[in-house]
């Protein structure tokens, strides 16, 4: 790949090789020779840098810059703006987060002992983000890694093992089903509240905005709500590298997606009702696990992910640790 003058490819060990070429993810550091020793530096190259980062990460699917002088919340947001991508609000999704500033939340804000399990962002919504942005504000004493690992790697090893599975998939799509309550749960790894996720207190602008986004809403008379998604495709195709990935939030739903609310193996079924069946669910996390890598938080790092590429999951850890996040349509 082509060095420029500001930003060099650095090589740490937790890379995977793909296709005998492609090294996941790029990692991108400060050139040696003009080492930015301010923020707005750093701003000022990825805007006059874009087309060349958009290039790698249509190439790879996630980048990782580190070793850049970026310390808080505000730099972060600086970065992101300088993207230029288009915010996602984040109406739907089902994590606990709070708004830092600007565009910047708070990543996932489940409790740290829990595991978040593999998902695309927001997959279980017609609207989700195309890119998502990570930041560390403050490293991890240990654990709490974000492995990452790429969808059509994931869909071809399904398909491969699970033929008639797979096509299930892709013929009926998947339903969600989730219990919210009023306000948000915060024991709770999926414990938005329909308030926070529908971003009112009406009852019927809430169906409003949940009917755009294909989902029934059922009340319960302790004020809290079913919601029923779907059927929304379990694959999808990624048009802009002609491949199919594997696009759904089924094994986070189904291993996941549980609180004194939610029994995850009802959480989700194939779009025709019908149960999935279990030993492939756990045996897709096992092949998840096997095709991902993570890379330990280094203060400062910013992880860009393609959304449509690559899944994201979350390990335990022990606190302190402060991830930040941001969406982009």
């Amino acid at each position: 790949m082509p060095e420029n003058n500001f930003f060099t490819e650095i090589k740490i060990p937790q890379q995977k090789i793909y296709n005998n070429t492609i090294l996941f993810p790029t990692v991108l550091s400060p050139n040696p020779n003009t080492v930015p020793n301010n923020f707005s530096i750093v701003v000022e190259e990825i805007k006059a840098q874009k087309p060349w980062l958009d290039c790698i990460l249509h190439k790879t699917g996630a980048i990782l810059l580190r070793g850049f002088p970026l310390t808080t919340a505000s730099h972060f947001n600086g970065v992101v703006e300088a993207f230029g991508f288009d915010e996602l609000p984040y109406v739907g999704g089902a994590a606990p987060r709070t708004n830092v500033v600007g565009r910047v939340f708070t990543a996932n804000e489940s409790p740290p002992d829990q595991k978040i399990p593999f998902h695309h962002e927001m997959a279980q919504v017609p609207e989700f983000p195309s890119k998502l942005f990570f930041f560390c504000e403050v490293e991890p004493q240990s654990g709490g890694e974000t492995p990452i690992v790429l969808s059509h790697i994931i869909y071809e090893r399904m398909k491969e093992r699970y033929p008639e599975f797979v096509e299930r998939l892709e013929e009926h799509g998947l339903i969600y089903t989730r219990v919210l309550g009023e306000d948000d749960d915060p024991s709770s790894p999926i414990g938005r509240g329909w308030k926070s996720t529908f971003l009112t207190k009406d009852k019927s602008v809430a169906e409003e905005r949940a009917a755009k986004q294909n989902t029934k809403l059922e009340w319960m008379e302790d004020g809290s709500v079913k919601t029923i998604m779907g059927p929304i495709p379990g694959i999808k195709v990624d048009k802009s590298r002609q491949r199919k990935i594997w696009f759904n939030s089924m094994v986070a739903a189904y291993t996941g997606w549980k609180d004194a609310r939610n029994d995850p193996v009802k959480a989700v079924t194939f779009g025709d009702g019908q149960p999935l069946p279990a030993d492939m669910i756990h045996d897709c996390l096992k092949i998840l696990d096997e095709e991902s890598l993570a890379i330990p938080w280094r203060k400062g790092d910013v992880l860009l992910l393609d959304n449509l590429a690559v899944l994201h999951s979350r390990r335990s850890f022990d606190p302190p640790r402060r991830v930040l996040a941001s969406l982009c349509k």
